[in-house]
């Protein structure tokens, strides 16, 4: 049937997820970093979520869709609340939780800093930086040095570094500053360090977007950090 019903504008999404808990029918998820509808007959066509999207991706248009199905959407709101580590209406990346620890004991260990420049932050790294020239680039979320603890062992050492965070920076000025150091530099490889939460998977869209304005092809490994620590390593 042509009806009303929610669009979102990929190129536009930042996937920061604020959209989701002003939509009470969940027909919205954070999926591959990206705002997406997961069933038209779930979706009622009013824009509640309208006017929570700091980048305006979405808009209401009318196209074929299923019918609205209040019945599908009460089925759809009650397996969300049932899933155990569902992180329900809320933005997931915004949940709070308590990490539980096994040992608590003190441990001290130095360990040295594997940092081998500065400033370390993407908005502030020039694409022209003498560092950045045939190294082996590690672009990473700010939250993963903090949630892995072997970060400078196993991801930072023996790389270059730029940080940034996909929810609260501009993902297009990223796309921009990346873009002008694949260009410039001849990297060696590209490894992208990022979070499991949904809204995290931006940084790795805007690498992925950078590599098509630069037209070139460099090797990318994806490390997924958990959010208690662990690494789930997955690759292009």
């Amino acid at each position: 049937m042509l009806r009303k019903i929610v669009y979102i504008d990929e190129n536009k999404c930042d996937g920061c997820g604020l959209c989701i808990p002003n939509c009470a029918e969940g027909a919205i998820e954070v999926i591959d970093g990206k705002a997406r509808l997961v069933s038209d007959n779930l979706c009622d066509g009013l824009g509640d979520c309208l006017g929570h999207c700091p980048q305006d991706a979405i808009q209401i248009i009318e196209r074929e869709a299923d019918e609205f199905d209040q019945e599908a959407v009460e089925k759809h709101l009650g397996k969300i609340k049932s899933k155990e580590e569902q992180f329900t209406m809320g933005c997931p990346g915004s949940r709070a939780i308590t990490l539980e620890r096994e040992n608590n004991e003190e441990i001290n260990v130095n360990i040295s800093s594997q940092l081998r420049q500065w400033p370390v932050q993407l908005h502030l790294v020039s694409p022209m930086a003498p560092y950045l020239k045939n190294s082996d680039l590690l672009i990473t979320a700010d939250c993963v040095p903090i949630a892995y603890g072997n970060y400078h062992q196993e991801l930072l050492k023996g790389k270059t570094v730029v940080m940034g965070c996909p929810k609260l920076d501009d993902i297009q000025s990223y796309v921009e500053k990346l873009s002008q150091m694949i260009e410039y530099n001849d990297f060696n490889s590209i490894t992208i360090a990022y979070m499991e939460v949904p809204c995290c998977g931006g940084i790795i869209r805007a690498v992925e977007l950078a590599m098509d304005n630069a037209s070139k092809e460099v090797p990318i490994e994806l490390v997924k950090i958990s959010i208690d620590g662990k690494r789930i390593d997955e690759s292009n």
